[in-house]
């Protein structure tokens, strides 16, 4: 049961890959009991001229319930109660980044672990140059970072990298290849 002003947290059928919610719990009963839920991350690429599709990279807060002080480049997060994970994909990039960009679905799957069991609704985005203002709670510190560095990088696991999202980025084929390089640059695609 969940106290007034508690977080509640849809659950979902794991064996449901459409997200069929079968009920709610406390946030804090579905970390506890590693409970299946639905979470949304973003992967931002750098769209200005000279960007090069590199990716925002992050190191998490030592204060984060999941995975402290862990490096990670999807900005995310747990959907709420009754939120579409489109939306609660907006909410997570205007909080842990300050910005709102358009986000376009790349991957929907399973994700779990001894610590997480989740439905992931993975977006990327583009950064058009507008100032990211970092959630002290959340983000210790962020850069941008070239995908063939954050790849070899990925290749060692001893480098303290969030665990989900090294499967999920495992599971999403190229995403080290920026769909619209052209718009990087600054130049319009040709047909």
């Amino acid at each position: 049961m969940s106290s007034p002003g508690e977080e509640l947290v849809d659950l979902y059928d794991p064996t449901d890959d459409a997200g069929r919610v079968t009920g709610r719990a406390p946030r804090r009963e579905v970390r506890a009991r590693n409970l299946p839920h639905a979470a949304t991350g973003v992967l931002l690429r750098d769209g200005t001229p000279g960007g090069r599709g590199r990716v925002l990279v992050h190191r998490r807060t030592t204060t984060k319930d999941l995975n402290p002080g862990a490096h990670d480049c999807l900005a995310g997060g747990v959907v709420d109660a009754g939120e579409d994970p489109l939306d609660a994909a907006h909410r997570e990039l205007r909080e842990e980044l300050g910005i709102d960009a358009e986000l376009h679905p790349v991957l929907t799957r399973w994700y779990r672990d001894d610590t997480a069991h989740y439905l992931a609704h993975v977006y990327e985005a583009r950064w058009d140059g507008r100032p990211l203002t970092l959630q002290p709670s959340e983000v210790a510190r962020a850069w941008w970072e070239d995908t063939a560095t954050l790849r070899r990088r990925l290749e060692d696991p001893a480098w303290p990298f969030v665990p989900d999202t090294r499967a999920l980025l495992a599971a999403w084929p190229g995403w080290w290849e920026d769909p619209h390089p052209d718009a990087a640059a600054g130049r319009t695609p040709s047909a």
